[in-house]
């Protein structure tokens, strides 16, 4: 079982991992001996602090569609923890097939790992060569490269636009669509060659090819997708005072999650002139508990951290002590 003096310092260096971990307010009365939720297992290190935190009767689940971190996952011999190979977005589903209606907590973190990145074989990074995969579960779903091989070039141009932020979608889709007909493209190093090209200005200290990988392996993965499956999902998980804490990567996912949870904290304010009382009132479903980024001291041990956000909600309840 890990407690706190048994947690391993890992190759992976997890982002946030104190803050967003403190932000679930595990110590707080009976919550020690609560249902936890990790919905991004990745290398593990927010799970193993939370099982140092949990409680003897504690119960923590996470969930990760990568079978290298479900091998990792598999190696925690606690028997408070249990692994669920599949998307977060599934929460509900698999914690109800378990007879589960509620948790205390839920912690998201929507970030790559280090060694997905590191790992020329994934085909996540274009700083070296290796197969274009980008997939998350190499189990299942096309890879990249045969999503591009097939694509239409206004797909690849809509895709690179919308999910890259990438002025030069429309040069980039044209030399792909261009480049395939020449030869299959099937290497990391292959499609930033030509993403390269097709780029006529470049920012400082970004490679041009970053927009582009970060598109595809977004859209090879539907992470914008299972992201707001999964923060609804998680919302109808959450018990009365139960919160949610989750760090996002990139102003795609920081924008859905600040829009979701503002969503549930706010509400429609009904005409003045109309006669209700304030017991009567609308009231939000969510209170916003924080908004943390890294420190500096933590951006320069791990530069990886430097665009990451915490954004932490707690669920509310009613005049009658239910929630919502």
């Amino acid at each position: 079982m890990i407690t706190p003096d048994t947690v391993p310092v890992l190759q992976h260096r997890t982002v946030l991992l104190d803050e967003a971990v403190d932000a679930l307010n595990l110590e707080e009365g009976e919550r020690k001996n609560g249902t936890y939720i990790d919905g991004t297992f990745g290398r593990g290190g927010h799970s193993r602090l939370l099982l140092s935190r949990l409680g003897p009767h504690g119960r923590l689940i996470a969930f990760d569609k990568d079978p290298m971190a479900i091998a990792t996952a598999e190696q925690l011999a606690d028997p408070r923890f249990s692994i669920v190979h599949d998307s977060f977005a599934t929460m509900g589903e698999a914690l109800r097939a378990r007879g589960i209606e509620q948790v205390d907590g839920i912690l998201l973190d929507l970030g790559i790992s280090s060694p997905q990145v590191d790992d020329a074989g994934r085909g996540f990074s274009f700083r070296n060569d290796g197969p274009l995969d980008m997939r998350m579960d190499t189990t299942r779903g096309i890879s990249a490269a045969e999503w591009v091989a097939s694509a239409t070039e206004q797909h690849l141009e809509k895709v690179i636009r919308d999910y890259g932020e990438e002025r030069f979608a429309f040069q980039i889709a044209k030399a792909i669509v261009a480049r395939r007909a020449v030869e299959p493209i099937s290497g990391t190093r292959q499609l930033a060659a030509i993403v390269a090209d097709a780029v006529k200005t470049r920012e400082k200290g970004k490679d041009p090819a970053t927009r582009s990988f970060q598109a595809i392996r977004i859209f090879i993965n539907k992470e914008l997708e299972d992201l707001e499956a999964g923060l609804s999902a998680a919302y109808d998980l959450l018990a009365p005072g139960a919160r949610m804490s989750v760090i996002s990567f990139h102003s795609l996912e920081d924008r859905i999650v600040k829009q979701f949870l503002a969503s549930k904290a706010k509400v429609a304010q009904p005409d003045r002139r109309l006669p209700i009382r304030a017991v009567d009132l609308p009231q939000p479903l969510m209170k916003l508990v924080a908004k943390i980024k890294p420190s500096d001291t933590e951006v320069d041990a791990n530069p990886r951290a430097r665009s990451a956000v915490l954004r932490v909600a707690e669920r509310l309840e009613d005049a009658k002590g239910m929630a919502k």
